[in-house]
């Protein structure tokens, strides 16, 4: 397992990054025509939402 040590401002600025990334895969996901492509995707998104968690931030 991972740990990282962060500051309060560190930590801000890092779920800032995995909030704009989701936005931006949600996008991505939506407007993708190949399935394999959208899954991959749709993995990555489920990184994002996991590492938030970790984060202790409820998305959306």
């Amino acid at each position: 397992m991972l740990q990282l040590d962060l500051n309060p401002e560190e930590k801000e600025i890092l779920i800032s990054i995995l909030d704009s990334c989701l936005s931006d895969l949600r996008m991505e996901i939506s407007d993708t025509d190949s399935q394999d492509y959208r899954d991959v995707l749709k993995q990555r998104k489920e990184v994002l939402l996991k590492t938030l968690g970790a984060l202790g931030v409820s998305p959306g």
